[in-house]
């Protein structure tokens, strides 16, 4: 017998037989999992790879639509973009749902508390991206951290980026047009997080969060049970049966919307209400954006086809993120613990940082690459 079996049999170090017996565990799940993964992977991508010739055939061998007619063109747009904004979405809801099992609400409060608040805007910012959270979350979100001792402004830069910088927008993204548009949402959504954030906490604005906040006690979690691989899979496997289940009605009926706009909405109409040109195009999507209430799967495939028909960067960017990062549902909620006069300041502060985001970004020479990197023109 090694000196390895005698701990463990013989109890020479108490400690390290959990940590074996979970190691050996996490391999186990990973070798009965990893071959199903491997095949998953590569099925998909075989599909992925062949759907804008299905999309060719149902077009026009199926339907026998007329090319270049505007029900062609849409018909075409819409048979592509389903299935794969749907797999994409998939597939980042199961990878997502590994990644947050590994970020908790309860753990991310308690790595913000105590944090200088400079140090803490950035952190929350980046914990925003990875960490579960819709609107109905945000009061108890908002009140696990203000008790926690978490300051204002880096609580308000976590509940500013975790809607904003959506993980599925940001993959979608990706798929849809590179990774470019995607960085550029990624960073300017990080940075309108941070110094929102910020600027609330420079403006003490601590008096006006409801006082029985302040008076709730922040509650003492017990132990937190560590997954093995083999837990993290399901819970990937069940981000899937929630996330998409919920919101694949969503997804279609933005990409029918989109279809239609592709199809039918006249190019240089389109460009000349969201296009550089007019000074009002950025306020007004923001305007539009606000009420709206979509979630960022379904305003994706608008904005894919606002872009194509020739609409800024900048602002459809600013529509975006106004839809998700101030949407009115989550403002109704906050206003449980906020007083009017915080959720006036942080719907400003964050709405003018979406107006900056926008009137920049249509100043650059960016447009290239939203053409570049659009499948379907």
């Amino acid at each position: 017998m090694n000196s390895g079996e005698k701990k463990l049999c013989c109890g020479g170090n108490q400690h390290d037989a959990p940590a074996a017996l979970q190691n050996v565990s996490q391999r186990g799940a990973l070798g009965r999992y990893g071959p199903f993964a491997g095949l998953g992977i590569l099925g998909w991508w075989l599909v992925y790879r062949e759907l804008p010739r299905f999309a060719e055939w149902v077009t026009y061998s199926l339907f026998r639509l007329v090319q270049g007619t505007a029900l062609a063109d849409a018909v075409e747009f819409f048979v592509y973009d389903t299935p794969k904004v749907l797999m994409l979405l998939t597939l980042v809801v199961f990878g997502v749902g590994v990644i947050r099992s590994f970020f908790t609400a309860e753990r991310t409060r308690r790595i913000l508390a105590g944090k200088r608040e400079s140090v803490g805007n950035v952190l929350a910012a980046l914990l925003g991206i990875v960490t579960p959270f819709c609107s109905c979350s945000a009061v108890p979100l908002f009140i696990g951290f203000v008790t926690a001792g978490v300051p204002l402004g880096v609580t308000f830069s976590f509940l500013i980026s975790a809607p904003m910088i959506n993980e599925i927008a940001l993959v979608l993204l990706y798929g849809l047009f590179g990774w470019k548009v995607a960085a550029i949402y990624l960073g300017t959504g990080l940075v309108i997080a941070i110094l929102s954030g910020w600027v609330i906490g420079r403006l003490k604005m601590e008096p006006h969060v409801e006082a029985w906040v302040y008076k709730t006690t922040a509650g003492v979690s017990g132990a937190e049970e560590e997954l093995d691989w083999s837990g993290r899979i399901h819970a990937g496997l069940d981000a899937v049966r929630d996330i998409v289940g919920r919101v694949w009605v969503y997804v279609v009926l933005g990409i029918a919307v989109g279809a239609g706009i592709h199809g039918y909405v006249p190019e240089n109409f389109m460009a000349s209400i969201m296009g550089k040109g007019a000074w009002w195009s950025v306020p007004l999507a923001v305007l539009i954006g606000i009420p709206m209430y979509s979630n960022a799967a379904g305003i994706i495939p608008v904005v894919q086809a606002l872009l194509g028909k020739g609409a800024a960067l900048g602002t459809v960017l600013a529509f975006m993120m106004a839809v998700i990062g101030l949407s009115l549902p989550e403002t109704i909620i906050l206003r449980k613990v906020l007083k009017p006069r915080l959720i006036a300041t942080f719907i400003a502060v964050v709405g003018a940082g979406i107006l900056l985001v926008g009137y920049l970004f249509n100043l650059l020479p960016l447009q290239e690459i939203v053409t570049t990197g659009r499948a379907i023109s």
